[in-house]
């Protein structure tokens, strides 16, 4: 968890509180400037009103270049960058034809599968040819190709469930399986740091939704006592069913889940897992198969397990794997899989191509150096941003390491200045973090090599000295790896 230092906060809150002052302000000077002007509304209620307004207008605005930047090739190592610029302070961007050779720091192509793959893509442009860009059809009606049946199998064997089903869209895994598994007088407890696929899922699910402090297993078993004991609302009848939801690897914080101790606890009270793998599957184990093979836990202690194609496979949509009970159940209830256009067949054919490198099914032992890559770099990345003084977050393996920037000048300034020296790097900030809490997060990929990862480091430490984000001292008796590589240059 993040330990926000007192001055720190001050200084952040100062510095909202300065943007907020004067955003009023001017909002009040122009309604005294409009106030003649006649509405071009013609009785309509505006529909863009209230705070969020406000705040894309006065802050988001402001600093809108440093996010959705275009870019024109495959989001491998290094990638292009497309130029813009704005003639009227950055209100709307417009493109050039120029682009910019950029490091990726941004992308969750954790395995390199994102580019031209020579097992891969062969296969990919083969089932172009033979089944198109898409099914034109959902998976009930005529958009079911042997191909997906062929991804579930393998997804299911590859996570040691013994059914999945897969879809279209990550995002959607969550938020439409959420509300096909639990509903009214049933009880969801999530993290407190769940991706929002998972709360706008609970949310409309219909289900009560409990929260526990973020990763907190001691917490989790307290609330579990608290909801078992007292029932649902008002009549305190016994819940239908209880469901804990948590993630492999949170993408926001880089922390790997305390998947073993609540595991222990689901076990004692006899609730359901469900377990989020986004950003686990096929970045941590020994073989790619995600914490419960880093941390030890057996997947038949975990009743439901999501993942997604789009981070450690190159391509798009995602897969719950479960018995197979439930799976049938899913394919009859859920409208992801009754109304959605099913997934694209040369998307599917990346992820079984991607998989089969990972389990050593195509003949090479690529998948295993990949996976033994990803671990090194994310590990040497993470100790050698340390040593310089920055605070990062998350655990070792994880390839998700969040940088603290916090103060929301130093947002755009520490964007902008990476990009000026070609390294793109991914800033975050409010809604998607606590207000407060603004961070850079820095993805690493097994495509990158030891001298991408030392150009990154150099960039990112001249302009943490620049913007001022080393908030902890540089660790000076340890020579860091950068520079080691200085001084034999």
């Amino acid at each position: 968890m993040v330990r926000l230092p007192y001055v720190t906060a001050l200084t952040t809150l100062f510095s909202y509180g300065l943007l907020f002052a004067f955003g009023q302000l001017r909002d009040f000077v122009r309604r005294i400037l409009d106030a003649g002007k006649s509405s071009n509304l013609k009785g309509y209620a505006p529909i863009c009103l209230g705070l969020e307004d406000f705040y894309t207008r006065r802050l988001y605005l402001r600093i809108q270049d440093c996010f959705g930047r275009p870019i024109a090739s495959a989001p491998d190592a290094w990638f292009d960058v497309v130029e813009r610029y704005s003639n009227d302070s950055n209100k709307t961007l417009h493109c050039t034809t120029k682009t910019s050779k950029c490091l990726n720091l941004g992308s969750y192509n954790y395995l390199g599968f994102a580019a031209a793959d020579e097992y891969c893509t062969p296969r990919v442009i083969e089932s172009l040819k033979k089944y198109s860009a898409s099914t034109c059809s959902v998976r009930v009606d005529g958009g079911n190709t042997k191909l997906h049946i062929e991804l579930e199998e393998l997804v299911a064997r590859f996570v040691g469930k013994p059914a999945a089903i897969v879809f279209g869209m990550g995002y959607v895994t969550n938020s439409a399986i959420i509300p096909a598994l639990v509903g009214k007088g049933s009880l969801i407890i999530s993290d407190s740091l769940n991706h929002n696929s998972i709360v706008n899922g609970a949310r409309g699910s219909g289900a009560t939704v409990r929260v526990f402090q973020h990763n907190n297993p001691a917490h989790l078993e307290e609330v579990l006592r608290e909801q078992i004991a007292g029932g649902q609302p008002r009549t305190h009848r016994p819940w239908k069913k209880i469901i804990v939801i948590v993630e492999g690897i949170y993408s926001m914080e880089g922390e790997l889940c305390k998947l073993p101790e609540i595991i222990a606890v689901c076990k004692k009270y006899k609730v359901y897992t469900y377990l989020d793998e986004a950003h686990s599957i096929g970045a941590v184990g020994k073989t790619g198969r995600g914490v419960c093979e880093l941390l030890g836990v057996d997947p038949t202690d975990v009743d439901i397990m999501m993942g997604t194609f789009t981070k450690s496979f190159g391509s798009c949509g995602g897969y719950i794997a479960a018995s197979k009970e439930i799976i049938d159940h899913l394919k009859h209830i859920c409208p992801a899989h009754i109304y959605a256009t099913s997934m694209s067949p040369p998307a599917v054919q990346q992820v079984i191509s991607a998989i089969k490198v990972i389990l050593g099914e195509d003949g090479s032992n690529r998948g295993a150096k990949k996976l033994a890559q990803i671990r090194e770099n994310s590990n040497f990345f993470r100790s050698e941003l340390q040593k310089m003084g920055f605070e990062v977050l998350g655990d070792n393996d994880s390839p998700v390491m969040p940088i603290m920037l916090y103060n929301p000048a130093k947002i755009p300034a520490f964007s902008r200045e990476c990009l000026r020296q070609h390294v793109a790097v991914v800033t975050v900030a409010f809604p998607a973090t606590p207000l407060l809490l603004a961070r850079a997060r820095i993805c690493i990929s097994a495509s990158h090599s030891r001298e991408d990862l030392i150009k990154g480091l150099e960039v990112i430490s001249k302009v943490g000295d620049l913007v001022g984000i080393k908030y902890f001292p540089v660790e000076h008796e340890k020579t860091t790896s950068v520079e080691k590589t200085k001084k034999l240059q």
